[in-house]
C-alpha cells in the first residue's frame, strides 16, 4: 500500500483531515471542510488500481455492486489509522478521514468539478502578421525556414547569411540587405531608444507556425540582427536523442538543474523539453523568466499551471522576477539565463527552499559552470556561495551540438554531473578540478563524461573522430576511452 501512503503522507504534511477520491476528478484534500490547493492527476481507473486496488477486495466489491457503502479502517505503520468509506459501483468514490471513527457519519463535503482537459495557456507572445512585415523580410524568413536554418543573420549593406547544421551560408541570390528598411516595422520608439543608447534589443514573435527570437544591435556596418528560429512548442524530451541518464532529471522535485554550453548548443531546447516533460508526468505550477519568451509551454490538464514572463515586458529584470516568483507558489522555476550575482543568489535560494529550478549558463563544462557562478562574487563571499551550490545543486548538463558524420544536421553531445556526496564535498572545498574524475567514476549515479559520450558517438558512426577531437575538453581522456 505504499502508493496510497504517499498521498496520505501529503494529507498529513498539509495538516489536512480528509482525502476524497472521485472518478474523473483530481484527488481532493480538505482541512475543516476547506479544500487545500494540491496538485494530483485525475482519479481514473488506472490510478485507482495503483493507489487503492488492494482495498477493493472481492467481498467489498460485491457489497458495492449491491449499492452498499463500505466502511472500514486502514492502518499504516508510519502514518497511523484512517477511517475509509467507499461508495459506488467498483469504488467510484473513496473517502479517507484522520482522527475519525469509522462509524461516525461522513461530513458533508462538496467537491467542485475541475475543468475539463482544455489546457490553460500563457499570455500569447506578440504576433506580427505577414502583411505588417517588410516583404523582403518575409522572403528571407521563408527561405530560412525552407532551408531548415537555425539562424538568419542580417547586417546593413551585406548579404543575408543562414546557419544550417552549424555552418554559415550566404544567400547571395538576394543581394545586399537594407536592414533599416527590412526591419523597420519591428523597431518601436522604445527599441530605437535602446539601440541609440548602445544596447542590444530582443524581440520574440511568432511567424509561420514557428517562434522567432530576434536580437537587434548596432555594429560597424550599421543595424544588424541575429534571428533564431525555434519550434512553437518544446519538443518531446524523448525525441531529442539524448541519453536515458538525462531523462532521469525529470524525476527531481527540488534543487538546481543547470544547463550549460556555448551559444547555439541547444541549452534552451533541452531545458524547455525537461520542463514540459515534468508538467506532463506530474503536473505542478511552472513559472518562467525569459528574455525573450522562446517556447510556449502548455499546461497538461487540470493538474498543471503555466505562467511565462518576459523580461522587459512583464517584469523589470531577472532579479525582480525571481523575487516575485518566490511569492507566486511555483513548483518549477525556469530561468532563461543566470547573469549576475542577484539572479544567481535568488535562484540558489529558490532551490534551497524546496523549488525545482532550471537555469542556463554559458560554460563549456560542469566545473566551469560552478567556477563561473562563484567568480561573480567578491572573494569574501565565495566560500559561502560554494556551500550554497553544494547543498542546492542537483545536476549539471553540459551540451554541444556537433555535425553528424553524414554532413546532414547536427547531434547533441552531453556531459552529466550529478551531485553525489563526493561531488558535494569537492564543490564545498573548492576542488572543482577534481570533478572530471568524479564524473568518470560516477556511471552508477547517472553521470556521463563528455569524452566517453563522444567515443560512443564515434563508434555508432554518428560523428567522425575529427569532430570528437575538436569537441572534447580533454584529449587525453578521449584517447583513454578510444584506446580502451
Amino acid at each position: 500500500m505504499a502508493a496510497i501512503d504517499a498521498i496520505l503522507q501529503t494529507l498529513i504534511q498539509q495538516d489536512g483531515d480528509e482525502l476524497k477520491l472521485t472518478a474523473g476528478q483530481a484527488p481532493a484534500l480538505f482541512r475543516k471542510g476547506e479544500r487545500l490547493r494540491v496538485f494530483f492527476p485525475p482519479f481514473d481507473e488506472a490510478l485507482k488500481q495503483s493507489l487503492v486496488g488492494d482495498l477493493l477486495t472481492a467481498e467489498r466489491l460485491e457489497q458495492l455492486s449491491a449499492g452498499a457503502t463500505v466502511s472500514f479502517s486502514y492502518s499504516s505503520d508510519d502514518l497511523g489509522t484512517f477511517a475509509v468509506k467507499i461508495r459506488g459501483s467498483g469504488g467510484r468514490s473513496l473517502h479517507f478521514s484522520r482522527g475519525a471513527d469509522v462509524s461516525s457519519p461522513e461530513p458533508e463535503v462538496v467537491v467542485l468539478p475541475l475543468p475539463e482537459a482544455a489546457p490553460r495557456t500563457p499570455e500569447p507572445p506578440p504576433v506580427v502578421p505577414r502583411g505588417d512585415l517588410d516583404p523582403r523580410l518575409t522572403e528571407l524568413l521563408d527561405i530560412a525556414l525552407e532551408k531548415r536554418a537555425s539562424d538568419l543573420h542580417l547586417a546593413q549593406g551585406e548579404l543575408a547569411v543562414t546557419r544550417i547544421a552549424g555552418g554559415l551560408s550566404a544567400l547571395g541570390e538576394l543581394g545586399l540587405i537594407d536592414t533599416q528598411a527590412v526591419l523597420g516595422s519591428l523597431i518601436t520608439p522604445e527599441i530605437r531608444r535602446g539601440l541609440d543608447a548602445g544596447d542590444a534589443e530582443d524581440i520574440g514573435l511568432n511567424y509561420a507556425g514557428n517562434r522567432l527570437r530576434i536580437n537587434l544591435y548596432r555594429c560597424e556596418q550599421g543595424l544588424a540582427a541575429a534571428i533564431r528560429v525555434l519550434r512553437r512548442r518544446p519538443p518531446p524530451l524523448k525525441r531529442l536523442g539524448l541519453p536515458p541518464e538525462l531523462h532521469r532529471v525529470s524525476d527531481l522535485h527540488h534543487g538546481l538543474i543547470l544547463l550549460c554550453g556555448p551559444t547555439g548548443s541547444g541549452k534552451s531546447t533541452t531545458m524547455a523539453a525537461i520542463a514540459q516533460d515534468i508538467l506532463r508526468r506530474r503536473g505542478g505550477m511552472l513559472i518562467t523568466l525569459e528574455d525573450p519568451i522562446e517556447y510556449a509551454f502548455h499546461a497538461d490538464g487540470p493538474t498543471s499551471l503555466v505562467r511565462q514572463r518576459e523580461i522587459g515586458r512583464h517584469v523589470r529584470d531577472f532579479g525582480a522576477g525571481l523575487r516575485a516568483a518566490l511569492r507566486e507558489d511555483p513548483d518549477i522555476l525556469l530561468v532563461g539565463e543566470m547573469r549576475d550575482t542577484e539572479s544567481i543568489s535568488l535562484a540558489l535560494t529558490a532551490a534551497e527552499t524546496g523549488h525545482l529550478v532550471l537555469a542556463s549558463l554559458h560554460s563549456r563544462s560542469s566545473a566551469g559552470a560552478i567556477e563561473r557562478m562563484v567568480d561573480v562574487y567578491a572573494p569574501e563571499r565565495q566560500n559561502q556561495i560554494r556551500v550554497q551550490i553544494a547543498e542546492s545543486l542537483q545536476a549539471i548538463i553540459s551540451q554541444r551540438l556537433i555535425p553528424r558524420a553524414t554532413g546532414s544536421g547536427r547531434i547533441a553531445a552531453v556531459e552529466i554531473l550529478r551531485n553525489t556526496h563526493r561531488v558535494r564535498s569537492l564543490i564545498r572545498d573548492g576542488k572543482t578540478a577534481q570533478l572530471a574524475s568524479a564524473i568518470q567514476s560516477g556511471g552508477e549515479d547517472g553521470m556521463i563524461p563528455l569524452e566517453r559520450y563522444l567515443r560512443d558517438l564515434v563508434r555508432g558512426g554518428h560523428i567522425t573522430p575529427e569532430t570528437a577531437r575538436a569537441t572534447a575538453n580533454d584529449l587525453v581522456s578521449l584517447r583513454s576511452y578510444t584506446d580502451g
